[in-house]
């Protein structure tokens, strides 16, 4: 997904599409970023907050390769093009690729993708789709980006046979999606195939990388976030019982399971610990160490206020505020690491 590799100009895909996205917090501002350096389609954006502007003009540069520029629009960037950050929303603006609306209503009366990172409430969900279905095309495309509703739930208040039933499609990043590969598309029971299907085909048309994959069955934080975030829970406890420092399990986790699950996942691994009998010779040989572990894990939750004291300030001490400079060598690194992978594998990614 290395930018640096689009030398050759050419013309970039979607064209006749025209996208809205809905919400523009870390999720919606990476999508921009990525559907403006991937794609040549309009994109229409919505957000209720008054500094939209303001907030594009001094975020969005942060997600763009620097050496974007809207002039390359319609064509592959090459890498001698250079802009300032300053110029680069304006002139987005000028050209009308980007579009602000204060509205919802005027952003989806005229997209083909409708693209949702709102807040993670389902009550905020339903009235937002309610919204966009009243004033959207009916051929519209209805994505949302939500971390872990699924998409029955988001349009479970709407009457059995609705139509927007059949076209609300989860498409769940990893964040930044600009740069990490994985696109987890969730259907709910009442999705269409044609969606999946239009979705996988528009990801795969990006040159960018990236790996859609089906789910084939909702269940809460899909895949990606649910394993994340049960590694996160565990690791909270951890911090919060003084078995190690916030700083401490970072560098643990990026010392042994980053590098590790970066090569191949918890199963591929784990069969190599079994030798030649693969994973039934792991689960023999350390079954009763992983039932122990499992028998211990900490059970905290959200409603707990202590260790979440904890964990805040152990983090605030060891990172501080982490800003513009710190994003941008977040970035760097992400690409570095997706890189490896395309030599490891063979699989060149754009």
């Amino acid at each position: 997904m290395s930018t640096s590799d689009l030398e050759t100009p050419g013309a970039l895909p979607h064209g006749d599409k025209h996208i809205c996205l809905i919400g523009l917090g870390a999720i919606g501002m990476s999508f921009l970023a990525l559907h403006l350096t991937y794609t040549s389609a309009r994109v229409s954006v919505y957000d209720p907050r008054p500094d939209l502007q303001e907030h594009l003009e001094s975020v969005l540069p942060l997600y763009l390769p620097s050496s974007w520029s809207p002039s390359t629009i319609g064509s592959t960037m090459t890498t001698t093009t250079t802009t300032t950050t300053a110029s680069v929303v304006s002139e987005l603006l000028s050209s009308k690729r980007l579009v602000m609306h204060s509205s919802l209503a005027s952003a989806v009366q005229e997209a083909t993708i409708i693209q949702e990172q709102g807040p993670e409430h389902l009550p905020f969900k339903q009235s937002t789709w309610s919204e966009v279905i009243k004033h959207a095309p009916p051929t519209a495309h209805l994505w949302s980006s939500t971390s872990g509703i699924p998409a029955s739930q988001q349009l479970s208040h709407l009457a059995a046979g609705d139509a927007a039933k059949r076209k609300l499609l989860v498409v769940h990043p990893f964040n930044p999606p600009h740069i990490m590969p994985l696109l987890e598309l969730v259907p709910s029971p009442d999705t269409a195939e044609r969606e999946l299907g239009f979705a996988r085909d528009y990801f795969a048309s990006l040159g960018s990388g990236h790996r859609p994959i089906t789910i084939h069955k909702e269940s809460a934080g899909f895949v990606a976030n649910r394993l994340a975030f049960i590694l996160f829970r565990e690791a909270c406890h951890l911090v919060s019982e003084g078995v190690a420092s916030a700083e401490e399990v970072d560098e643990i986790v990026r010392a042994s399971l980053g590098p590790r699950w970066a090569v191949a996942g918890p199963f591929k691994m784990y069969a190599f610990g079994g030798g030649k009998r693969g994973m039934a010779g792991f689960l023999d040989n350390i079954g009763e160490a992983i039932d122990g572990v499992w028998n211990d894990a900490g059970a905290i939750t959200m409603g707990e206020e202590g260790w979440k004291k904890t964990v805040v300030r152990q983090t605030d001490e060891a990172y501080g505020t982490l800003g513009p400079e710190e994003i941008r060598g977040r970035d760097e690194a992400l690409r570095r690491i997706v890189r490896v992978q395309e030599d490891l594998t063979g699989e060149k990614q754009s």
